[in-house]
């Protein structure tokens, strides 16, 4: 129950603003999916190594890694997500 009342205050602080078309929420999945792109990706570092350098506040999102397709798929609270994709070595990755 704690759990639950506690994911309440953080859904309803990171709620969206008039004026302002992203929330925390939607902020933190999308460049958390973009850090460990490039952490992976560019930089060559280990999954371990990554997702500790990666480490978001507050820790809501998963983290799904493509190794194959070079793709980083994040989600937070079931409502939003973020994808990056390394498209090369000059670019490194991009949002999706």
């Amino acid at each position: 129950m704690k759990k639950l009342w506690l994911l309440s205050l953080v859904l309803l602080g990171c709620a969206d603003s008039p004026g302002y078309g992203n929330n925390d929420l939607q902020l933190v999945t999308a460049y958390t999916a973009k850090d460990m792109c490039s952490c992976l990706f560019v930089m060559e570092q280990t999954e371990e190594y990554c997702l500790a350098w990666t480490k978001a506040s507050p820790a809501v999102a998963r983290i799904r890694v493509d190794h194959r397709r070079k793709v980083v798929s994040t989600s937070a609270a079931v409502l939003w997500t973020g994808e990056a994709e390394f498209v090369d070595a000059q670019q490194g990755c991009v949002l999706r």
